[in-house]
């Protein structure tokens, strides 16, 4: 009599962040998820003509099809700031830094958060779009910013979930998204690939690497 052979289980896949940002690192260690980090070297150069939403949805899925391994859920991610329909990068020096945050100064803004997910076959995507309102911003309280250090690399040339939050007033939407991974969106996409995230939340004694 022969053994019939048995099924070989599947591995789960595994969760990698395509990206070197260490606020979304923070931002899934949040919600308990296991993970690993890779670097997505890509252009990030805006296409003529091209919305702040198509731009990030483009980077976000490149991202996480050039971080992306076999057996693996690659997640890929960008976030920019627009006001006037016109986005904003992160500020060259003092006087980008500085006439960046007068412009965002006592109005609304757009923070838009692409997000992707690829397993090597499935791509998903999504965008979040935030709008944040500023309190009104003097130009000593602008210096003194940028000279703390935090907006240097900051799209938009502010850290909401740093110093940069004592601007805002009030935002619409997702606080996550802002920071720079929206997190309920994320979690949605991230089941779509088959990503059993429960089971993968850590118990309080473990440290995501």
């Amino acid at each position: 009599m022969t053994d019939e052979p048995s099924s070989a289980a599947v591995p789960a896949p595994k969760l990698v962040l395509a990206s070197a940002s260490p606020r979304r690192r923070a931002l899934l260690e949040q919600i308990g998820l296991h993970f690993s980090v890779v670097t997505a070297d890509i252009d990030e150069s805006v296409h003529p003509g091209e919305s702040a939403v198509a731009y990030v949805e483009r980077l976000a899925r490149a991202k996480a099809r050039a971080g992306h391994r076999a057996g693996q859920v690659t997640l890929g991610a960008d976030t920019t700031v627009t006001i006037d329909d016109e986005i904003l990068g992160k500020p060259c020096g003092l006087k980008d830094g500085v006439a960046m945050l007068m412009r965002l100064s006592g109005r609304m803004h757009e923070v838009h958060t692409g997000i992707a997910v690829f397993d090597g076959e499935q791509l998903e995507s999504q965008v979040v779009t935030t709008k944040v309102y500023f309190r009104p911003i003097d130009a000593a309280e602008a210096h003194a910013y940028w000279h703390s250090g935090e907006p240097a690399d900051k799209a938009g040339g502010y850290g909401i979930q740093g110093i940069g939050g004592i601007f805002a007033e009030r935002l619409e939407g997702s606080y996550s998204a802002v920071v720079g991974l929206p997190l309920e969106q994320t979690e949605r996409l991230l089941r779509k690939l088959n990503i059993d995230t429960w089971s993968t939340r850590t118990d309080g004694r473990r440290t995501p690497h």
